[in-house]
């Protein structure tokens, strides 16, 4: 029996060393799937200019208009999120009864919260009517505002409590009605917190008609709105924010997969990578892109006299203020919930800062992924007796913006928050993270491999070490997980 020589198993072992890992990573065929195809069908929207015959003297006289054909809405939206501003109630670790968490009833690090500044706050809400107070705001379907989310913005603006700007002509944007837009759900998301840009890093008037240079989504071929990745049924809108959430179920949440499934990528060694890292850690290069957004908040230095107001620096009713633009996200494990979400009453960190909210997920979460994130910091106030942060009372007659008394405004506030105050307070440090999923680049733009990952060892933008890797994954390896 002729036995094979040793050369030649020799050579096909160091053949099979070569070709096999070829094969595996080798670029693939272009992707397949058609991202396009699975956009949701929307009906086509029957012009009201003709059907809305008016006349109206207030927001509710719209509303009973619209319901006479649209019987069902007004009870759809007070189901959502949109109208209650509140969660369902949820269980969490620090506190002994569920929690229902919401613009409605908790703070941030932006204007604090909206309890106690519904005058003001409310002109974002889908609703009229706030100056008979929640239980009554919230009990009538007349109060459902149709023209925030269905007017043409041009013709429809809000005033105090959620009602109708005075100089609004409420015929006139009653016949303007259609499907929603993003000038519609920019109004709101553009502005939140008090401005163009000052929430969101990815969110600012520049998505309004934007290039696709600046989101590929919005500005490319298709010129999505945001319900195409926002599906609606019932008034029900998909997705959920983790600033007003502790845990959100994924099949609430948008993700990349409704329209982009199987594979996407022509080479596998990028594939990998989704194992940990989300889309938006390649496509979202930067944030802020076009528009400056805040990133730090000094509630500490409001009430100056003799400083001048500057709306990027300094305003006498909300303190100093950082802005930033076209910078990069910072990078942590998320795997869609926080681990951490700041209640009323919650005591203050003693060492560092407080969080308002922080994102769950590690290195060795199987759901986790590498995610981008703005950050905002602040100072804002807390009571020093008590140890717990406070809401003022900043709008209306006797708020802080009109007699810039610190006491006084959380005197206002007491009754309306049930939080006691001592009468002494302070400020201290609070940092807040919002997710960045908007302003998406294409392949081209997206992040390559040398903004991470350094054959000679110089810092990428990826932090490994806080991420809890040892090093550079291209050196030491990627995560193990079970």
């Amino acid at each position: 029996m002729n036995r094979i020589p040793r050369w030649i198993l020799g050579l096909a072992f160091i053949a099979a060393l070569i070709v096999v890992p070829f094969l595996w990573l080798r670029p693939g065929q272009a992707p397949t799937h058609d991202p396009v195809s699975r956009l949701p069908v929307k009906v086509t929207h029957v012009d009201h200019n003709d059907i809305v015959k008016g006349p109206f003297k207030s927001g509710q006289d719209v509303t009973r208009a619209c319901l006479a054909c649209h019987k069902d809405a007004a009870a759809e939206l007070m189901k959502t999120t949109h109208w209650t501003w509140e969660s369902k109630a949820v269980s969490v670790p620090w506190r002994k009864t569920p929690v229902t968490i919401g613009k409605i009833n908790q703070i941030n690090n932006f204007c604090i919260g909206a309890q106690g500044n519904e005058n003001k706050c409310m002109s974002c809400h889908a609703g009229y009517g706030w100056e008979a107070g929640r239980a009554a705001q919230q009990a009538d379907p007349a109060n459902v505002d149709c023209l925030a989310c269905h007017a043409d913005p041009a013709r429809y603006g809000k005033g105090l409590w959620g009602n109708p700007d005075p100089s609004v002509d409420l015929l006139a944007a009653a016949r303007s009605v259609r499907a929603t837009t993003r000038e519609n759900c920019g109004k709101c998301h553009f502005d939140g917190g008090g401005g163009n840009g000052v929430k969101h890093g990815d969110l600012d008037e520049s998505l309004y008609f934007p290039q696709r240079t600046l989101d590929v989504h919005m500005g490319g071929k298709h010129k999505l709105q945001c319900s195409d990745c926002h599906v609606t049924k019932h008034h029900q809108i998909l997705g959920r924010m983790i600033a007003d959430n502790y845990t959100i179920d994924p099949v609430e949440q948008v993700s990349c997969r409704q329209c982009h499934e199987g594979k996407f990528h022509r080479d596998e060694r990028i594939g990998t990578h989704m194992r940990s890292l989300a889309c938006q850690t390649c496509h979202i290069p930067a944030m802020a892109r076009e528009e400056p957004t805040k990133v730090a908040w000094d509630w500490s230095k409001a009430g100056q006299k003799g400083r001048a107001d500057d709306h990027y620096t300094y305003l006498k009713i909300k303190g100093e203020f950082s802005y930033q633009s076209n910078f990069a996200p910072v990078y942590l494990w998320f795997n869609g919930s926080n681990d951490y979400r700041y209640l009323l009453g919650d005591p203050i960190a003693k060492d560092g800062p407080t969080y308002i909210n922080k994102p769950a997920g590690s290195i060795t979460d199987p759901k986790a992924r590498i995610f981008p994130f703005k950050v905002h910091v602040a100072k804002q106030p807390f009571d020093t007796v008590n140890g717990y942060l406070l809401q003022p009372v900043t709008s209306g007659k006797n708020g802080y913006w009109t007699t810039f008394d610190w006491n006084q405004s959380f005197r206002l506030a007491e009754p309306v928050t049930g939080l006691a105050y001592s009468g002494q307070y302070g400020f201290t440090e609070t940092t807040m993270y919002w997710p960045t999923t908007h302003m998406v680049q294409s392949a081209d733009q997206a992040l390559q491999c040398d903004d991470c990952h350094s054959a000679t060892g110089k810092p990428g933008r990826m932090d490994w070490k806080a991420l809890g890797y040892p090093g550079d994954p291209i050196r030491w390896g990627g995560r193990k997980l079970p």
